[in-house]
C-alpha cells in the first residue's frame, strides 16, 4: 500500500474534472465517491443530479471564512493510495476506511479535532484519490509537519491489518520518484521510459570505474546527454546538471536535471569522494590502461579480474565489523553491475540492466561509504568499461558465467547485511538483483557448461571413479547430492584440468567449499567448477580438441595388433 502525497494545487474543480474524467489513456473505469468528511458529500460519479462543481463548493466552503487576502493560493491537497500489485482487489467500504485512516494520519481529518474537508474518488480498482481542501472549518491550517512520512507508518499498519503486501519501510535514502506528469510525458512521446529514469542510468554508468571528474564528465557527453557545469573562480568544477537533447520545455529549452536530483549518491562531491582511491592497478597510468585492454582476450581477463574482487568483496560483507569498508563494497558493487551491463553481450543484457537497476537501491544507505576499502571493485568496474563489449561466445561467455557466479553470492552477501541492519528497502532490492543475476547466469552459463560437462563425459571411466573419490574425500556431507547433479561431468572435467596444471584437486575442492555456505546455489556441481577454475586459473573456457583423422597404419596397429611391427628383440626368420 503506497500513499503518494502530490504537489498542493490552486483549482479544487480542476483535479476533480481529471478525477471523474476519462483519463490520459481513459484508463479510469466507473469514478465514484467512497468517502468524504461528512459522508453526505455529492457523487457526480452515481448522483445524476449531482455536479462536480457542487462537490467543489462543498469542499471548498471553509475559504470563505477567511478574508481574501488570508485564503491560501495552493489550498488544494492531493494524495492517491494505491496497492501493490499482488494485493485482492479491495471493495468500496474496504478503500473508505483506508481513506479515512489516512485523512486522520497525515493531519487532513484528525479524529480528536476540527478537520479539512476532504473526499475520495475511485477510478480503479486498485488505488483512490483523496483530495481536501487546506483549510479547517475553524478556519485554521492543518499541522502537515512529517504527512509524508506519518501515511506512510499509516499504510504499514493497514497493510498488517487487511493482511497485504508488505512494504519494507525506506529511510529517506532512495531516489526521487518519476512524477506522474513525466511519466505522462514519456508516454506521449512514445519514450520507452521517463527522462529522469533514463539520465539516472546513464549517469551511473558514467560513474562506474571513473577516475577523474573530467573522466566521468566526458562519459556524459559520449553518451550523447547534454551537460552544464558550474565552475568556481578557481577553476573546479563545482556541479553539474544533464539534459536528453529531446526533453525540452514549453520554449523548447532543455530540461536539466542535477545529479543531487536524479540520487542523493550523483551529486558531484559524493561522486567524486570516490576519486579518492587509485582506480587503476599499481604501476598502470591511465594512458596506458586502454591499450592494455585492446587485446584479444581484454573482456574475458576483465571478468576474471571482477571475480575475484567481487569473492573478496563477499569476504569482507561477511567478516568485516567495519560498516564503511562494507558500505563502500555494496556501492561499488553497483559500479561493477553497471559497467557488466554497459559491456554484456544482448543475450544476457535485459537481465543485468535489472539486476543494475535493482542494485542501485541497495547501493546507499546512511552508512558512509569509505571507498578506499573499494579500490579492487572499482578497478574491476573500469577494467570492464575499457575493456569493450563481451561477444557471449566461447571465452567471454564463460567469463561472464565466472563473474556473475561470484556476483550472484556478493549481491545475497549484501542482502544479508543491509537485513542485519535492518536496511529493509536495501535487502530486498539486493535479493531482487540477485534474481536477475541468476538468470542472466544460466543464459551465459549455457555454452560453457555444455562444453565442460561434454568433456568430462569423454574422461575414461576409472579417471572419473577417481574423481569421484576424491570429491567423496574433499566433500564427505555433499558428496552425493554433487555426484547426482547435471553438472557432475563439468566437475569432473575441472577436477582433470586441475590435476594436468599440477593441483592438488582434493585439497582445491576443500578450498572452494569451505570459503562460503553452498546451500543458496542452485547447482552446487556449478559452484564448485567456476570457484575452482577461477582459484586455480584454469581456463574458464577449454573445449575439447577435435580429434585427428587417424593413418591407415594406426587404425591397423590399434585394431590388429599382430601386424605391428615385431619387437626388436625377436630374432629374424632365417
Amino acid at each position: 500500500m503506497i500513499p503518494s502525497i502530490h504537489r498542493q494545487g490552486s483549482s479544487t474543480l480542476g483535479l476533480l474534472h481529471y478525477l471523474y474524467g476519462k483519463g490520459t489513456h481513459e484508463e479510469h473505469v466507473d469514478p465514484h465517491l467512497v468517502a468524504s468528511f461528512d459522508h453526505l458529500a455529492p457523487d457526480p460519479g452515481r448522483d445524476p443530479s449531482a455536479t462536480k462543481k457542487d462537490l467543489a463548493h462543498i469542499l471548498d466552503q471553509p475559504l470563505h471564512l477567511l478574508d481574501a487576502d488570508q485564503r491560501p493560493e495552493q489550498h488544494v491537497w492531493h494524495c492517491s493510495v494505491r496497492a501493490a500489485p499482488d494485493d485482492p482487489v479491495q471493495a468500496d467500504d474496504q478503500w473508505a476506511d483506508i481513506a479515512r485512516r489516512i485523512v486522520a494520519a497525515t493531519g487532513i481529518d484528525p479524529a480528536d479535532g476540527a478537520g479539512c474537508r476532504w473526499a475520495a474518488v475511485r477510478h480503479a480498482d486498485d488505488h483512490i484519490h483523496i483530495i481536501a481542501t487546506l483549510v479547517r472549518e475553524d478556519g485554521r491550517r492543518p499541522d502537515l509537519h512529517r504527512s509524508g512520512k506519518r501515511a506512510q507508518a499509516e499504510a504499514r499498519l493497514i497493510e498488517a491489518d487487511y493482511d497485504l503486501h508488505r512494504v519494507a519501510p525506506g529511510d529517506g535514502t532512495a531516489a526521487k520518484r518519476t512524477t506522474s506528469a513525466e511519466r505522462h510525458k514519456a508516454d506521449r512521446l512514445g519514450w520507452e521510459r521517463a527522462a529522469r529514469e533514463e539520465l539516472r542510468e546513464t549517469v551511473r554508468r558514467a560513474v562506474a570505474g571513473a577516475a577523474s571528474t573530467d573522466e566521468f564528465l566526458e562519459r556524459l557527453k559520449d553518451a550523447g546527454l547534454l551537460v552544464r557545469t558550474r565552475v568556481l573562480p578557481s577553476g573546479d568544477v563545482k556541479g553539474y546538471k544533464v539534459a536528453l537533447p529531446g526533453d525540452r520545455n514549453g520554449d523548447q529549452e532543455p530540461i536539466y536535471y542535477a545529479g543531487s536530483t536524479l540520487a542523493p549518491d550523483l551529486s558531484l562531491p559524493r561522486i567524486q569522494a570516490r576519486f579518492t582511491t587509485d582506480s587503476t592497478p599499481p604501476g598502470t597510468t591511465d594512458s596506458e590502461q586502454p591499450e592494455r585492454s585492446t587485446a584479444p582476450s581484454a573482456p574475458t581477463a576483465a571478468r576474471r579480474t571482477t571475480a575475484h574482487a567481487a569473492w573478496a568483496a563477499v569476504l569482507v560483507l561477511d567478516h568485516n565489523s567495519d560498516d564503511g569498508a562494507a558500505a563502500a563494497q555494496i556501492a561499488a558493487t553497483g559500479e561493477v553491475l553497471d559497467a557488466l551491463a554497459k559491456t554484456s553481450a544482448l543475450h544476457t543484457r535485459n537481465e543485468l540492466r535489472q539486476a543494475a537497476s535493482e542494485f542501485e537501491r541497495a547501493s546507499r544507505s546512511h552508512t558512509r561509504a569509505e571507498f578506499r576499502h573499494a579500490q579492487d571493485l572499482r578497478r574491476a568496474a573500469r577494467d570492464l568499461v575499457h575493456s569493450g563489449p563481451a561477444f557471449g561466445r566461447g571465452e567471454d561467455a564463460a567469463g561472464t558465467a565466472m563473474v556473475l557466479d561470484m556476483l550472484v553470492f556478493l549481491a545475497l552477501a549484501a542482502a544479508h547485511w543491509h537485513a542485519q541492519r535492518q536496511h529493509a528497502q536495501q535487502a530486498e532490492a539486493a535479493h531482487r538483483a540477485a534474481a536477475h543475476l541468476r538468470a542472466a547466469y544460466q543464459q551465459a552459463a549455457a555454452e560453457p557448461l555444455t562444453v565442460l560437462r561434454e568433456r568430462g563425459r569423454r574422461i575414461a571411466p576409472s579417471l572419473r571413479r577417481h574423481h569421484a573419490t576424491t570429491v567423496r574425500a574433499a566433500l564427505p556431507e555433499l558428496a552425493e547430492t554433487v555426484l547426482a547433479e547435471p553438472g557432475w561431468d563439468a566437475l569432473a572435467a575441472t577436477l582433470a584440468d586441475a590435476t594436468q596444471a599440477g593441483h592438488n584437486p582434493q585439497a582445491l575442492l576443500a578450498e572452494a567449499a569451505a570459503h562460503r555456505e553452498l546451500g543458496t546455489a542452485d547447482s552446487i556441481s556449478d559452484v564448485l567448477v567456476w570457484r575452482s577454475r577461477r582459484m586455480a586459473d584454469l581456463p574458464v573456457y577449454s573445449p575439447a580438441p577435435e580429434p585427428k583423422r587417424a593413418s591407415r597404419l594406426t587404425v591397423r596397429q590399434a585394431t590388429a595388433p599382430h601386424l605391428a611391427a615385431p619387437p626388436a628383440s625377436r630374432a629374424p626368420r632365417r
